[in-house]
């Protein structure tokens, strides 16, 4: 028995962003298709601690995640995933900080080519934390950007982050703001990537046609976009029980009456769905389900465990 263990830039180097969005896209037609048991992830702490788990029937695989989240350091997310299988002895361990940042990119490049509009190529990233990176790199995978607007509370850190992605986006224009309404005003893509526990923008902030990907708030308590928004758009969701028991903003809106069950549709579903109508505003909301590390953790697996 052998146990390999991969750090964050293992991790890295051994996926790149296109691979990744494609393993989570398979992953999830395998949720639609019945292949996964998934528990709901366990949050202790109100979300501080969690634990996420996964099987795969046809490949008898399975993928534990533990971690911690703390915004006030760097970085922000620590913690392990496992990976294993019936039919062989040895383990993989990989760092589950550049798991969740790669596979939580991945499930937005997925979504962003489903539902936003062919030619869509001006971005505005609300966030400039560790998972905003990634944001940037899937959407751009997907939909090759033309503009991208940084809107950080702080000028400074939301400047090192334009500096970062330039070297990678070099034929893409990047500016910097830290008023998120304006900033929105002609996104084609947002992409919300925060610990805010109220809204960031008005809905009324936000053009006739754009896409919106959510992926900051994974608690009750938690919450970036506006009711008025998730009603006035297709609403897609990355698992439905995850989102009912952990997105602040689709139990916000379920209880105000602002939306009802059946307006939510689950990625998996969307995917055998018919297409999106891009003349109208889509939302994708993820609080992150453990399907997403297994299909990272597969790949891993694929590389290091011939």
């Amino acid at each position: 028995m052998k146990t390999i263990s991969l750090s964050e830039h293992e991790v890295r180097e051994a996926v790149s962003m296109r691979e990744a969005i494609d393993a989570v896209r398979r992953g999830f037609a395998g949720l639609a298709g019945g292949e996964f048991e998934m528990p709901t992830r366990t949050a202790l702490r109100d979300g501080r601690f969690l634990v996420m788990s996964a099987h795969h029937r046809p490949t008898q695989s399975a993928m534990i995640k533990t971690l911690s989240v703390n915004f006030d350091r760097v970085p922000a997310i620590t913690g392990t995933v496992v990976w294993s299988t019936l039919d062989r002895l040895d383990h993989l361990i990989a760092d589950a900080g550049a798991v969740t940042t790669l596979r939580t990119g991945a499930a937005v490049g997925v979504a962003t080519d489903l539902l936003a509009a062919p030619d869509a190529d001006r971005l505005t990233l609300i966030g400039a934390g560790g998972q905003a990176p990634d944001q940037v790199r899937a959407v751009h995978t997907v939909r090759p950007l033309r503009h991208l607007t940084i809107v950080g509370t702080s000028t400074e850190r939301a400047q090192a982050l334009a500096t970062t992605l330039h070297a990678e986006l070099d034929s893409t224009e990047i500016r910097v703001s830290t008023d998120p309404a304006r900033a929105v005003g002609d996104a084609h893509i947002v992409c919300c990537a925060t610990p805010a526990t109220s809204p960031l923008f008005p809905e009324s902030a936000l053009p006739a046609q754009v896409h919106v990907n959510a992926i900051g708030a994974f608690r009750p308590t938690m919450r970036e976009l506006p009711d008025e928004l998730l009603a006035t758009s297709t609403v897609v969701v990355d698992e439905l029980d995850a989102v009912l028991e952990e997105s602040g903003e689709i139990i916000h809106a379920l209880r105000a009456g602002t939306i009802a069950r059946d307006d939510l549709t689950e990625l998996g579903t969307a995917l055998t769905s018919a297409p999106a109508d891009h003349r109208k505003r889509t939302v994708f909301k993820t609080v992150g389900v453990a399907l997403q590390d297994w299909a990272i953790a597969r790949l891993l697996a694929d590389r290091f465990l011939p």
